[in-house]
């Protein structure tokens, strides 16, 4: 049984999660390994043992160095697929999000639509572009970036999903506004188990952001640079008669200790 929880204030700190085990099938820690024992919720007790947590001669955990540098450098020899090429699993495919009145396509480097149908019909009845795949203004807006034309969202809550790559969309219907077309930055972030569109936003007047879930990015490393490292608290369940074994003795102790108090005051009152 595994139950999950955040023990850190940043993302960049490590996180901890805590994995009960039975006492048929218990984790074996190292011999030097500390313990704390401690009970749960219904007073069972368990012995949890503290993960070890290697720390750098500065006393800082070593994965504090500056991954970013080092992953751009392997990247470099291994020659690892870059953003876009790990999306070529979208060509050919839309994503569909609904938003009460509103539908929303997104056709992968093609154009972003939303439209209303009615449900006995199924027809379309209002429609708006949001935008149509412009590889030149995508390729000029990542060529300024660092990182391998990766963004971090300073919005975001999610340390996976704080880099995201973009593709801009451009020259949609035109907004009565402003005047001026409607444009969209469709951001791809890595985030599991299935791809779906999360979430849009009007950034201002007829422009937008929409973020898309993208597993396959999570195979990048500059994507995974600031997911948070996890630690295990791997706890074993003590018997049952732990407890009982434990008030037991402090009863017998205190049996002992009033019955030689009985002793002493017994021959007191024979005198008197």
């Amino acid at each position: 049984m595994v139950a999950g929880g955040s023990f850190s204030r940043s993302s960049r700190e490590p996180k901890y999660k805590m994995e009960f085990h039975p006492e048929e099938a218990p984790f074996h820690p190292d011999e030097d390994q500390e313990f704390v024992v401690m009970p749960d919720t219904n007073g069972r007790s368990y012995v949890c043992y503290l993960p070890k947590i290697e720390k750098a001669k500065s006393g800082k955990p070593i994965n504090q160095v500056n991954i970013s540098s080092m992953i751009v450098e392997t990247e470099k020899r291994l020659k690892l697929k870059t953003p876009d090429e790990l999306l070529e699993v979208f060509k050919g495919k839309c994503l569909v999000r609904q938003e009460g009145w509103w539908t929303y396509e997104l056709c992968h480097e093609q154009k972003l639509r939303q439209f209303h149908v009615e449900d006995e019909k199924l027809q379309v009845v209002q429609e708006f572009v949001l935008g149509v795949y412009d590889e030149e203004a995508t390729a000029a807006f990542n060529q300024n970036l660092k990182d391998v034309s990766t963004l971090k969202d300073p919005r975001s809550k999610d340390a996976s999903q704080s880099r995201y790559h973009a593709h801009q969309y451009t020259n949609g219907t035109l907004c009565d506004l402003t005047n001026q077309p409607r444009e969209t930055e469709v951001r791809f972030v890595c985030s599991e188990p299935r791809a779906m569109i999360s979430s849009i936003t009007e950034l201002s007047t007829c422009k937008y952001a929409l973020t898309v879930q993208s597993p396959m990015l999570c195979k990048h490393p500059l994507f995974q640079e600031e997911r948070p490292v996890w630690h295990t608290i791997n706890c074993n369940a003590l018997p049952k008669t732990y407890k009982e074994s434990k008030v037991e003795k402090e009863s017998t102790d205190e049996d002992k200790q009033i019955f030689m108090v009985t002793e002493v005051e017994s021959p007191t009152n024979e005198q008197s």
